[in-house]
């Protein structure tokens, strides 16, 4: 990969600690949920120390469900195991200020083992592997996510209060493009915006959404790596504002019964001289890389939907008439397909709806770059585009449960070959441990259903 240019570097951080600007120092890492995991560090102890030799996390950090709980499955972390340290190490192309937090700077980690070896599990090791196979191509990968939420006017702590339910939204019905709409809590949208700009990230625009409180705000796309960074600084850093501001705001993919919360992700390829590889010559659009490239995402599609929908609550979203996708089908700017190509010339790519906004960005990039790689190395045909409806029309369907992608991605001579055993039997394992915590758990519908009228 490229080298990449940090927000803020080392030598300014010196600066700054040393004019008091700077006192705290967050060194994080992505875990397998895409969540930040990491460290406050006092910032003079960070420079003195934790920037030359990194720092320590238990390891099962990526050994736990999303409330944090030790489980059973997984090879690299256990009690039998002892739930020993790995390595937290700086990558410095991440340093970057947090203005939403005062005196703040924070950097992404890699992670390693005490003996060196990378953590190949770890969501940020699984894309760099991915992308290191297309850079032996003289390819890089560019993507843009597009992160929806839905905000609303009662705190995170009224909200679990709640239970998370008859919470109030901050718009009451459908403000999709709307400027009035977003108007009314353009505060909270500037505040993001404007702080995730003096983060290092380029704000491109915010927009309303259907759903009553839903919003979009949506970043310049960058290196694929660089972007899913940005994506967790982002989404962290959106529920934190949020928090200060008094309100609450949700990423899950399906809140309630209306328009989930989607997370489009956009990627491109560059060759070594900077050119748009998927751009066609003359009359075609699409070059013979792209051709093979998206071809991938079809054939890859079914067994890779554990990387794009990772959780119970993502395949809520998969309805038909609800743009998000049922159908493993492409088309010329057609968003009724999974995959929908878009841009002419140097704007040139594609499109994935799969992904909801609770995506671990770096499993999902990784997939798509394994997949077009796949297409490539098979030179495989790309059948042709949907035209009409493809909620209509004769496709295979997008997985409708966990259950049904984690077996699919399990079974996967595809998903061996890319990521290797450990990384695809410790991901079934994560959907495992969340399809067997659900079917435990009694639901509210249950309740409702169940209580008197049964």
């Amino acid at each position: 990969m490229a080298d990449r240019k940090p927000p803020l570097s080392v030598e300014a951080l010196r600066a700054l600690v040393a004019g008091g600007e700077i006192d705290t120092v967050v060194l994080a890492f992505p875990d397998m949920q895409g969540r930040l995991q990491g460290k406050r560090f006092a910032a003079q102890f960070f420079l003195d120390d934790v920037l030359e030799h990194g720092t320590e996390g238990c390891n099962y950090l990526l050994a736990v469900d999303t409330e944090m709980n030790t489980v059973e499955g997984y090879a690299m972390s256990s009690w039998e195991r002892g739930y020993g340290d790995f390595a937290m190490r700086p990558d410095l192309a991440t340093l970057r200020k947090v203005p939403w937090n005062e005196g703040t700077a924070l950097l992404v980690a890699d992670l390693a083992w005490n003996d060196g070896g990378p953590v190949v599990a770890a969501p940020r090791q699984i894309l760099r592997r991915q992308l290191d196979r297309l850079a032996d191509l003289g390819l890089s990968a560019h993507v843009g996510t597009e992160l929806e939420f839905i905000v609303f006017k009662d705190t995170y702590e009224q909200a679990w209060d709640a239970g998370y339910r008859g919470l109030t939204p901050a718009n009451q019905y459908n403000i999709d493009y709307s400027v009035l709409g977003t108007g009314r809590i353009e505060p909270l949208l500037r505040r993001i915006r404007n702080q995730m700009a003096a983060a290092g990230l380029t704000v491109e625009s915010a927009k309303g959404e259907c759903n009553p409180g839903q919003h979009e705000i949506v970043f310049r796309y960058d290196e694929a790596l660089t972007t899913c960074d940005q994506h967790a600084v982002y989404k962290t850093g959106a529920k934190e504002i949020a928090a200060q501001e008094g309100v609450s705001l949700t990423f899950m993919a399906k809140y309630d019964e209306r328009e989930g919360n989607s997370c489009h992700i956009h990627l491109s390829l560059q060759d070594a001289e900077g050119r748009n590889a998927m751009a066609g010559e003359g009359p075609e659009p699409m070059s013979p890389l792209m051709r093979h490239f998206l071809a991938g995402q079809l054939a890859a599609l079914r067994d890779f939907s554990l990387l794009y929908a990772p959780n119970i609550n993502s395949y809520k979203r998969f309805q038909p008439g609800s743009f998000a996708p049922t159908a493993v089908a492409w088309g010329n700017d057609n968003r009724t397909c999974a995959l929908r190509v878009v841009g002419h010339g140097a704007g040139t790519r594609f499109e994935n709806r799969v992904p909801g906004g609770d995506v671990n960005p770096y499993l999902a990039v990784a997939g798509m770059v394994a997949a077009g790689l796949y297409g490539v190395e098979h030179e495989l045909e790309l059948p042709e585009a949907c035209a009409g409806n493809a909620y209509t029309a004769d496709y295979a369907h997008v997985p409708t449960t966990l259950r049904e992608a984690a077996e699919l991605w399990q079974n996967s001579a595809l998903a061996k070959e890319a990521f290797g055993d450990e990384v695809v039997a410790h991901y079934a394992n994560m959907a495992r441990v969340e399809v067997e915590a659900f079917d435990a758990a009694v639901t509210d519908w249950e309740l409702r259903r169940s209580f008197e009228r049964l």
